[in-house]
């Protein structure tokens, strides 16, 4: 994935300033350096997993190859427990990882996603949109397995429904040409985005004929789409400067933890009278 985060120019400015940027005397985007203070809710996403990993491996969990049995215990997602109240699980999951491999791979695409996105999203936006598609993609998840293969008791773990919900809402995002960055430039991060989710979509889908190793599409599709659905109300409020920005913000996120907890709520009635 070829990114170039440093490249991007800023809707929310990371030191939380009140200046926003507007589509008048708009000047080329600077050069900035991959530090902490630019992208500061994405370092934090990435250390919650890598500290929550590192707490797994502390307590004798295979650093390659955790049993099913561990991963619930420090908070895989799993149809039975959740429909049973453990609903946290939607989220805990989002923060486990099947071994250093699967750790590694969705932290170095995650951060890359967050320091091209953060910028548009805010510290705490960037955290709602991890939080919100990672549920997303867990419900979705639990859904076809409940549902359409009647299985309560698959164990699914993993940042990558949050991964590819954070692809979602910057194909979005990338797409208003009002934003204070060159077009030539934003068409080639969007395309960038876009080809990431295409390709990842499609080595998901071809594990389904060739079994090699187990993706769960599911989440992947749930968090990709959510976060489609969250840049839609964002782009009319990205040039209007940073409160009315950050008002819609709000409301667009309320919305959506509104929605997944009246999903998760039908989905549980319909598993009971099935």
């Amino acid at each position: 994935m070829s990114f170039s985060p440093q490249s991007q120019g800023e809707i929310l400015p990371p030191d939380g300033s009140e200046a926003a940027y507007s589509t008048e005397n708009v000047a080329p985007p600077q050069r900035r350096t991959r530090s902490i203070l630019s992208a500061p809710g994405t370092y934090v996403l990435v250390g919650i997993n890598c500290a929550v990993y590192l707490w797994m491996v502390l307590h004798g969990v295979d650093p390659a190859s955790p049993t099913p049995i561990q991963l619930i215990h420090f908070g895989a997602n799993v149809p039975a427990l959740v429909l049973h109240g453990e609903w946290y699980r939607l989220l805990t999951a989002t923060f486990v990882h099947v071994g250093l491999i699967h750790l590694l791979t969705n932290m170095w695409c995650l951060w890359n996603l967050g320091l091209l996105g953060e910028p548009l999203l805010g510290r705490w936006g960037m955290i709602a949109v991890y939080m919100l598609t990672g549920i997303a993609g867990n419900l979705l998840s639990m859904g076809v397995n409940t549902l359409l293969w009647h299985d309560i008791f698959s164990v699914g773990a993993g940042a990558s429904g949050a991964v590819f919900g954070l692809a979602g809402i910057l194909i979005v995002l990338l797409s208003n040409h009002k934003l204070p960055i060159p077009i030539y430039e934003l068409k080639r991060l969007r395309k960038s985005v876009i080809q990431f989710a295409g390709l990842n979509l499609i080595i998901g889908l071809a594990t389904i004929a060739v079994p090699l190793i187990r993706i769960d599409n599911s989440a992947h599709v749930g968090g990709f789409l959510f976060g489609l659905a969250l840049g839609v109300p964002l782009i009319p409020r990205m040039t209007s400067g940073r409160a009315r920005y950050l008002n819609r913000q709000k409301l667009t996120f309320l919305g959506a933890a509104f929605f997944l907890s009246l999903f998760g709520y039908l989905l549980a009635s319909m598993v009971k009278t099935g």
